[in-house]
C-alpha cells in the first residue's frame, strides 16, 4: 500500500467542471468524420479495389488474429457479402505463420490484388514475393513505419509522414472503413457505412485508441447500435451481456478478451466465423467455442504471470522477461500485468527453438516503440505503437537487449512514467446517488485518453467483508463513507482481501453502474488500497 494522496473534494458541480476540461472543443459528431479522401493514398487504394471488381479479378484480403484486425476483417467480409463479389480470407495463424502478409502466407494466394487490413507496414518480404509474381499489394494499416517502406502499389496508415489526415489516432478498423468507403463510392453502390459503427466501436476499444475526437462519436453510436443491431454475433452478445445498454468497458473486459482467445490460443478464424455469423444459431457455436478457449486462457495466462513476476528485477526502468514455451498468444496480457503491478513498461518474451518472440506494454509518456527500434540491429523484426508493440530477436540477444534498452530507459525523464489515469478527487458522500451516475453517462465512453475517474475515499469505516464467484476469489467490502449514513458495497474482483470489521480504510474507486434483475445500484470499484493515516 502507498500514501493516500491529496486531492480536493468534490460535489457534483464540480466534478462536472473537471470532466468538462477533457472535451474542453465540445464533443465530436459522426459528421464531423474526415472526408475519407483526406487519407494518404486512400482514393488510389479505393480505385484499385473497384477496377479489380469491375474487372472481375480475384481478390485476396489478409488480416490480423487481434481484436482489431479481425473486426477489420470481419466488416470487409460483410461490405463484399453486400456486393455479392467473392473475396478470399486470410487471417494468419499466430503459431503457423507469424504476424501479418508474409511470403509464407503469400505461398496459399492466388489472386491478381492482396490488400491487407491492421497489418504489413513493415511487410518488405511480402512486397518482394509480390512484385515477383506480378500481384498488387495494397497496405492499410495504422501502425507507425519503419524509416524505409516497403515497395508495394500503395500504402494507407495515418502515421505515414506524408499523411495529413486530421485525425491520426485511428484503429486498423477505421482505416479499412475509410477504404471500403471510397471503394462504395467508386462503385456507385447503396450500403449503409453506418451499419459497421458496432465492430469499429470494438475495435477502437479493444485497441486502446484514445477515446475523444471522432473515436468516441463512433464509440459512442456504435455501442447504441449493439442493442439493436440485427447482426446474429451482435444478437448473441446482447444475450451474453444482459444489460439494458453497454458501456466500452463491457467491451473491453467481457467481449474482446473473447474475440482475442481465438487467435491467442488456437486460430482467429473462430472469431472471424462469430463475427461474420448468418445466423443466431451458427453465432452461437462459435461463442461457445469462444467462451472454452478464453477460460483455458485464464489458466494459462496465471501460470505465465507468476513465472514472469518471479523474473522481475525490480531495480529496472523496461522489465524484460523470457520464459522457453510461454505461450505467444497470452505473453501481451502478462505485459500489461506486469505494468499494472510495477508502474514500468513491460516486455514478454516466449523462447521457442533459440528464438524469443513477444509483446511490449508500456505506461504514461513512453513510447515502448521508440525503446525496441533504438535497439534495431538486435531484432528480427517489430512493430507497433507508442503503448503497444511486437518483437522478435535470437535467444542469445536478450541479455544484451535487456541491458541496452534500459541504458536507454535510465534517461528518461521520471515524470514521463506516471500513468496518465490520476485520481479526480474526493466525493461528497452526499453526491454518490443516480445523479452521479447520470452525470457520468453524459461523458461516456471511457477508456483510453477519458478515463472512467478514479476517486478518494479517506477513513471509511468496514462494516463488512464477503467473497464472492464460484471460487470465492472476489471480495465485496461494505464500507460507510466518512461523514456519510449509507452504506456502499467496495468491490474487487480477483482480490480476495482479509481485513477486520469496525476498522477504517483509504483506498481509491470507479464509480459503476451495477444492474440485475432489472434493478440499477450504484457500486465502488476498488482501485487501489492506501496506508492508514
Amino acid at each position: 500500500m502507498t500514501k493516500t494522496p491529496n486531492v480536493p473534494k468534490l460535489d457534483l458541480d464540480a466534478l462536472k467542471r473537471k470532466l468538462d476540461e477533457r472535451f474542453s472543443d465540445g464533443f465530436s459528431k459522426l459528421s464531423d468524420i474526415p472526408d475519407p479522401s483526406l487519407l494518404l493514398n486512400a482514393p488510389k487504394a479505393a480505385k484499385r479495389i473497384a477496377d479489380a471488381i469491375r474487372n472481375r479479378e480475384r481478390i485476396t484480403l489478409v488480416g490480423d488474429y487481434d481484436v482489431d484486425g479481425v473486426t477489420a476483417t470481419s466488416l470487409t467480409v460483410l461490405f463484399f457479402r453486400e456486393l455479392g463479389y467473392p473475396l478470399d480470407v486470410i487471417i494468419p495463424n499466430r503459431f503457423v505463420d507469424g504476424y501479418g502478409v508474409s511470403p509464407s502466407v503469400l505461398e496459399r494466394v492466388e489472386a491478381d490484388l492482396v490488400f491487407t487490413v491492421d497489418n504489413g507496414i513493415n511487410a518488405f518480404g511480402a512486397a518482394e514475393v509480390c512484385k515477383e509474381r506480378d500481384i498488387d499489394l495494397i497496405i492499410t494499416d495504422h501502425h507507425t513505419p519503419s524509416d524505409t517502406l516497403p515497395d508495394v502499389y500503395t500504402i494507407v496508415d495515418p502515421k505515414l509522414a506524408d499523411d495529413t489526415y486530421p485525425f491520426k489516432e485511428i484503429c486498423g478498423a477505421q482505416v479499412a472503413w475509410l477504404v471500403l468507403v471510397l471503394v462504395k463510392k467508386e462503385l456507385d453502390v447503396k450500403i449503409n457505412m453506418g451499419q459497421y459503427l458496432p465492430l469499429l466501436a470494438m475495435a477502437i476499444v479493444a485497441d486502446v485508441m484514445p477515446l475523444v475526437g471522432i473515436n468516441r462519436a463512433i464509440v459512442q453510436h456504435g455501442l447504441k447500435q449493439m442493442m439493436t443491431s440485427t447482426l446474429p454475433a451482435f444478437t448473441i452478445i446482447r444475450e451474453f451481456l444482459n444489460k439494458s445498454s453497454l458501456a466500452a468497458e463491457d467491451i473491453g473486459f467481457q467481449i474482446a478478451p473473447r474475440i482475442n482467445s481465438a487467435g491467442r490460443l488456437e486460430d482467429a478464424s473462430i472469431a472471424l466465423k462469430f463475427l461474420t455469423a448468418d445466423t443466431p444459431e451458427k453465432a452461437f457455436k462459435q461463442f461457445e467455442l469462444l467462451n472454452q478457449l478464453n477460460d483455458l486462457r485464464k489458466a494459462i495466462e496465471a501460470d505465465v504471470t507468476e513465472e514472469a513476476i518471479a523474473q522481475v528485477k525490480e531495480g529496472d526502468d523496461v522489465l524484460v522477461v523470457a520464459g522457453e514455451d510461454w505461450n505467444e498468444g497470452v505473453v501481451g496480457i502478462v505485459a500489461s500485468r506486469l505494468v499494472r503491478r510495477f508502474g514500468r513498461p513491460a516486455i514478454v518474451l516466449s523462447i521457442t527453438e533459440g528464438r524469443a518472440k513477444g509483446s511490449a506494454r508500456s505506461i504514461g509518456n513512453v513510447s515502448i516503440y521508440e525503446l525496441i527500434k533504438s535497439q534495431e540491429e538486435l531484432l528480427e523484426g517489430f512493430g507497433g505503437h507508442m503503448m503497444a508493440a511486437g518483437l522478435a530477436m535470437p535467444m542469445d540477444h536478450v541479455v544484451k537487449f535487456k541491458e541496452a534498452i534500459n541504458a536507454i530507459a535510465s534517461k528518461i525523464d521520471p515524470e514521463q512514467f506516471i500513468p496518465q489515469e490520476e485520481l479526480i478527487g474526493e466525493l461528497t458522500p452526499s453526491t454518490i446517488n443516480t445523479n452521479l451516475l447520470n452525470l457520468l453517462d453524459a461523458y461516456e465512453p471511457f477508456g483510453e485518453a477519458n478515463p472512467r475517474p478514479r476517486f478518494l475515499a479517506i477513513d471509511a469505516y468496514v462494516e463488512s467483508v464477503n467473497y464472492m464467484g464460484k471460487e470465492r476469489d472476489h471480495s465485496r467490502i461494505g464500507i460507510q463513507l466518512e461523514g456519510g449514513i449509507e452504506k456502499h458495497d467496495l468491490i474487487a474482483f480477483k482480490q480476495r482481501y482479509k481485513m477486520s470489521t469496525n476498522r477504517r480504510l483509504s483506498c481509491s474507486y470507479t464509480i459503476s453502474k451495477n444492474e440485475w434483475n432489472g434493478k440499477v445500484s450504484i457500486q465502488m470499484m476498488l482501485d487501489r488500497l492506501y496506508d492508514e493515516n
